[in-house]
């Protein structure tokens, strides 16, 4: 017999568990894989002790795992896209033409900028980080921008536009999950992401100005030079970038987008470019592109991609997401929710555990559409009964679920992007400004809903 878990033996597991990660981590400096594999092992025993099952062990780390398989294929085809997209010539085409457009005293914002639209047109901030976000890196560093920041500045773009996009997935999660149209969320969504936006445009511009990009006008030159004698820079190398708009337009399912953009770079890289055999082209794809232009600076930046590069980061999510499968199965998470629901008592209360909730379950679980489905799941009964518009509900899951999860090192977004840009977590973290300032503007807005007169009181609004 399965022996119940108490209220206590969720939060002391819960704790110990945190402990356990934050100081092997911080305290020890060890992988976060060695981490949560010691996290694994605390719950194995847990359900040990509880009596659980071998098949329940089994049963928890399947149904784990399994939301996580999607985007574990994107990412293995976003490796292989960013090495051919260096070798057609496509990421260092954006540079060049980059350098020629963007003034160093407003590099960051434009990037903040820039990111924020192409999120928003495709919908997705996977692609936006892997693409463009690649290519200003290299930039950045070209300028003497410190990585760090220029990663905080495609990240908070990206992700402003993965918001606020009616083509996004975890956009659509969250109207899904609180039970409204796509448009009807987007309404709401603008009025924290507006202001979240300006205070994150505002810290840019002054960063973009008091930073130290300015790097010498004849260092700019030659690494310009040694871009266009190493690659094919054309505006025909753009038509990538062009074929992602398409098919968002479309309306095409991510996989199908990036293995169609995948034969598409490929096929003008043996048109306009320099022919490669297909042994190069494997071994771009597998291994990624190593750059041999014999300036270190450009050798540095470009020798990336391929699938092997994000096998750390998918080994790292799929240990993540069998914690986060034992710990569903062990009733822990559920077991907290429950008792969490007794403290919602006003719309602020309420907005702000269910924030809190989609932040601790990003935390431990480290999967973003988790931390939108399982507070959605467990308060949207509580939003009901005090008369509170699901619309609130869909703002809060997107506002503090996904934008968070790229704080979170662990996390599913943060282990993609530290994988795409070479940045760890904890480095662009500080600068990853709109990320953690639109769950507080969501928490602060919360402060501010008042009942609907007209509907005597019964609605709420702000």
């Amino acid at each position: 017999m399965k022996k119940a878990v108490t209220f206590k033996e969720a939060v002391f597991l819960i704790v110990s568990i945190l402990l356990l990660i934050g100081i092997s981590i911080i305290g020890y400096k060890l992988p976060a894989h060695v981490g949560i594999l010691g996290a694994i092992f605390v719950l194995i025993l847990f359900m040990i002790y509880k009596k659980m099952s071998w098949s329940d062990l089994n049963e928890g780390i399947i149904s784990g795992i399994t939301p996580g398989l999607i985007p574990i294929i994107l990412f293995i085809l976003i490796g292989s896209l960013i090495s051919i997209w260096i070798a057609s010539g496509t990421i260092p085409t954006i540079m060049v033409y980059g350098f020629s457009f963007l003034s160093p005293k407003f590099f960051l914002v434009a990037i903040f900028f820039i990111c924020g639209i192409v999120g928003a047109a495709v919908g997705s901030s996977f692609t936006t980080i892997s693409t463009i976000g690649v290519a200003f890196i290299g930039m950045g560093q070209m300028m003497g921008f410190d990585l760090a920041i220029t990663t905080g500045a495609i990240v908070s773009g990206a992700f402003l536009g993965n918001v606020i996009s009616p083509l996004s997935d975890t956009a659509n999660l969250s109207a899904a999950t609180a039970n409204i149209d796509i448009f009807t969320h987007l309404k709401m969504e603008l009025k924290t992401v507006l202001p979240a936006a300006v205070i994150s445009f505002i810290y840019f511009t002054f960063a973009s100005r008091s930073g130290s990009g300015g790097s010498k006008l004849s260092e700019m030159e030659i690494l310009t030079t040694g871009l266009k004698e190493n690659f094919m820079i054309s505006p025909i190398m753009l038509l990538p970038i062009g074929l992602l708009f398409f098919c968002a337009w479309k309306k095409v399912p991510a996989i199908p987008t990036i293995f169609f953009n995948l034969i598409f770079s490929i096929m003008l890289q043996n048109c306009f470019g320099k022919s490669a055999s297909i042994a190069e082209i494997g071994s771009w794809i597998q291994d990624g592109y190593v750059s041999n232009t014999g300036n270190e600076l450009i050798d540095k930046l470009l020798s990336r991609g391929g699938i092997q590069s994000m096998m750390w980061s998918i080994s790292l999510i799929l240990l993540a997401l069998t914690l986060g499968g034992l710990l569903i199965k062990t009733g822990v998470i559920d077991i907290i929710l429950k008792k969490m629901e007794e403290l919602l008592n006003t719309p602020s209360k309420l907005i702000g555990i269910t924030s809190l909730v989609a932040i601790v379950v990003n935390v431990l679980i480290g999967e973003q559409y988790l931390s939108i489905i399982l507070p959605g799941e467990a308060f949207k009964n509580s939003f009901t009964k005090q008369s509170i518009s699901p619309a609130y509900l869909s703002r809060t899951l997107c506002d503090a679920g996904s934008t968070t999860n790229p704080l979170i090192p662990w996390g599913v977004s943060a282990v993609f992007i530290s994988s795409a840009l070479g940045v760890p977590t904890i480095q662009y973290l500080p600068y990853a400004i709109f990320c953690y300032t639109l769950p507080l503007v969501t928490i602060i807005f919360s402060f501010f809903i008042k009942p609907n007169e007209k509907q005597g009181g019964k609605n709420y609004e702000n």
